[in-house]
């Protein structure tokens, strides 16, 4: 078990090492060929130009002038300086809140560590246990200012409990207000946005087939049917054919186009050099790398099993579009099913074509993979952590024993090698679990990364976290297997040994905390792999100004991996928080030089996939709920344990206070989250009449879903503008059925006419 020399020896090497990653960004970004690396979101804006394009021969490459280095470090104060109202505007509501999140558990843990250490610390210092308390626990200097350190059935418990009531006072405290504040953020922010093309789209799934019309046709005549007086179009992707004599081609219906997206990545992968050689592409036409997909999109366009029983269904008002998606269409709810339509640009169109009964089976599919990846995971767990302490170094490597036992390196490994071990170890599972979620069906990549989110998450907690402590703890010197021999007999008994296991595990979570938090987290911002990367493409691969652009790579919060990963501070600081006070000031740290840093990457280097307006956040608050009656229930089994009769017992009423507070909030605040308050609908439709009278929103919802791969397509610009026109006169719509609800004028034929 790790001592404070080593905990000390680790927190020196990564401090250092922040430093060195801190110093050397704050040197490279003044470089001029190294100013898209660092700046590129405000050339993607248009904002910035190339200093190298201004600089003579050497300052092209290295700036010299030497005045700018005193003032390196200023990119700390300017990361702060932007008002967050002015930061929304530049990034987004979903970066401002990602921030936000950094600022809660600043809030949280900053006068939970105040209090730990004013109040906790000198309890558990000023206490002792016998020699043989010792023995059992595993008791090393560390855990003198843990509760370990105090001995059974101790009156002094009772400030353990008092703190624990107080932490947990305090934390719904800071979620409610933060909460109330995301609620507020996110209403203004949809209130002051522009008018955006999935303000007045539905998205429609599981169209059911129709033996007398087409998929484009049944969609317009079911919705002109039941959403009569707010309908206004709809449209995806293309549809390929006549319309009647009139020969317009309707681009009204969702394509299966996953292979001719295949093949347009493979051409954008090609299309700079075309253009570098395009000479030679003319005389040699066959070796053009756009002929498999004229012959693929021509397929798609006479293929009637491309098109996809989905639609995106547009209206006239946003209070249309509004009732629309959140009601049912069907008295059988499984068919004409209606959602809010995701931007375009967070549309993940190669799950469109998945049929509504797949869904299910899919789903069914990924969650046992899920459950069966949490049981494979263990096992190299176990394995990582075996070979990370000294007793199995000394095993596996007996030739290293006189080396691993000088008292730097046995600090540098107890300190260092377990949490980096686990960091590595960790690198893979994401990008496991996001393929995951993208086989699950969602539309969306928002909710991708959110069910992604979810699945790492519980990852965390469950292998991660729980698994460390039993794994970890059976691996000490110390018998702990006797702590978990027991595990099966009871819930009670379970939360007992959990509860004593807990404090034994503290080191090795604070030199995770370490590696993660401190060095990774100023690794973040020295990019250094894009840095890399940068550079190589532009000396080899740039031809082009859009190749340049293309390989500036500004990224973008990874919601996906960042959220659980913030998420598993607050279930560590929570956790530990009365049980071993000592990790608070590693996760203050974290939080602290997270924000500054991240900050830093919002205003000057990503550049966000989508806007979701923070629809991430109630995940976010449910699980530091979920962090919080963990913290409780493992002090609750630790106090037991410990014979503390009296104390204990007032904290199980903890559990419940926090669990009718969540679903307070859930109610209070959860709506708006998911649905659009019809009042808000109609205020914005009306504003935008009495603004905009002229708006032709016909036309600026003409091309909005269109699947990216037909967006360059002259020939849809074309038809579509002749469809445009075409619409603007009065004109019929045919329709086999002789049933339809609404009035119709009968043909010399046996054809019915449906007035538009």
């Amino acid at each position: 078990m790790a001592t404070l020399q080593d905990i000390g020896v680790a927190a020196g090497i990564h401090l250092l090492t922040a430093l060195i990653f801190l110093f050397a960004f704050a040197i490279l970004r003044l470089q001029p060929i190294n100013d898209r690396v660092y700046f590129p979101k405000w050339y993607l804006k248009g904002l910035r130009e190339s200093p190298r394009d201004v600089s003579t021969s050497v300052g092209k490459f290295i700036n010299i002038d030497w005045r700018i280095y005193i003032k390196f470090l200023n990119w700390i104060p300017e990361a702060l300086k932007m008002p967050e109202s002015e930061l929304i505007e530049h990034a987004g509501l979903d970066s401002v809140v990602y921030l936000r999140i950094y600022i809660v558990g600043l809030k949280v843990f900053v006068p939970l560590m105040v209090l730990a250490f004013t109040i906790l610390v000198p309890v558990n210092a000023t206490s002792s246990i016998s020699d043989a308390e010792k023995d059992d626990v595993g008791f090393s200097d560390i855990d003198k200012f843990s509760i370990s350190n105090v001995s059974e059935g101790s009156n002094r418990f009772w400030a353990h409990v008092l703190m624990s009531c107080v932490f947990t006072i305090w934390t719904c405290f800071v979620l409610y207000k933060e909460y109330e504040m995301v609620e507020s953020m996110r209403i203004c922010f949809l209130e002051a946005q522009h008018r955006r093309p999935d303000q007045f789209t539905v998205l429609v799934r599981n169209v059911p087939a129709d033996p007398d019309e087409s998929i484009s046709e049944h969609i317009e005549h079911f919705f002109r049917v039941n959403h009569r007086d707010h309908y206004l179009t709809h449209q995806s992707s293309l549809r390929g054919g006549s319309f009647g004599s009139l020969g317009v081609h309707f681009w009204k219906v969702v394509f299966n186009a996953n292979k001719l997206s295949k093949l347009v990545k493979k051409k954008e992968a090609y299309q700079n050099w075309l253009d570098y050689n395009q000479n030679k592409y003319v005389i040699n036409p066959k070796k053009r790398p756009n002929m498999k997909i004229a012959v693929e999109h021509e397929r798609i366009l006479k293929d009637p099993k491309a098109i996809m029983p989905v639609g995106f269904v547009s209206f006239k008002t946003r209070w249309g579009a509004a009732a629309c998606a959140q009601t049912q269409q069907s008295k059988n709810p499984t068919i004409w099913l209606t959602e809010w339509a995701p931007e375009p640009r967070d549309v993940y169109w190669q799950n469109l074509p998945i049929p509504f009964v797949e869904l299910t089976f899919r789903r069914l599919v990924i969650s046992v993979s899920v459950f069966s990846l949490f049981i494979l995971f263990m096992i190299p767990i176990g394995f990582v952590q075996s070979l990370a302490t000294i007793e199995s170094i000394k095993k596996n490597a007996p030739f290293l024993k006189n080396l691993i036992e000088l008292k730097v390196v046995k600090s540098f490994i107890q300190g260092f090698l377990p949490g980096l071990a686990m960091k590595l170890f960790l690198l893979i599972l994401p990008s496991i679990l996001m393929t995951m979620s993208k086989i699950e069906g969602h539309t969306s990549f928002s909710e991708i990364e959110r069910k992604t989110a979810s699945k790492y998450y519980y990852f965390i907690l469950i292998i991660f976290f729980f698994g460390s402590i039993l794994v970890g703890s059976a691996l000490q010197d110390f018998d702990a297997r006797k702590e978990l021999k027991d595990l099966g007999d009871s819930p009670t008994i379970v939360l007992k040994k959990l509860g004593v296991l807990v404090p034994m595990r503290a080191t090795f979570f604070i030199t995770y905390i370490m590696v993660d938090g401190w060095s990774g987290i100023a690794g973040e911002i020295l990019r250094l792999i894009p840095l890399i990367m940068f550079h190589l493409k532009n000396s080899l691969l740039v031809k082009t100004d859009e190749d340049r652009e293309k390989a500036m790579d500004p990224g973008s919060v990874a919601f996906a991996e960042a959220l659980p990963r913030m998420q598993l501070y607050f279930l560590l600081g929570l956790a530990y928080s009365v049980a071993t006070p000592t990790i608070l000031p590693f996760i203050v740290l974290y939080f602290g030089f997270g924000y500054f840093i991240f900050r830093h990457q919002v205003i000057n280097v990503y550049e966000q996939k989508y806007e979701s307006a923070a629809a991430f956040w109630p995940d976010v608050h449910y699980r530091i709920i979920i962090s919080l009656l963990i913290s409780q229930l493992l002090l609750l089994g630790l106090l037991t344990a410990k014979n503390a009769k009296d104390s204990a017992p007032i904290l199980i009423i903890l559990p419940f206070l926090t669990i009718w507070f969540h679903k307070y909030c859930q109610n209070r605040f959860e709506p708006a989250f998911s649905r659009y308050p019809l009042e808000e609908a109609m205020a914005k439709d009306t504003l935008e009449r009495a603004t905009e009278p002229g708006l032709d929103l016909k036309q600026y919802l003409a091309n909005a879903y269109v699947h990216p791969m037909f967006k360059d397509d002259d020939e849809l610009d074309e038809c579509e503008k002749e469809l445009l026109s075409w619409r603007e006169n009065d004109y019929k719509v045919l329709t086999k059925r002789t049933n339809t609800p609404i009035d119709t004028t009968a043909s010399t034929s046996t054809t019915f006419l449906i007035e538009r």
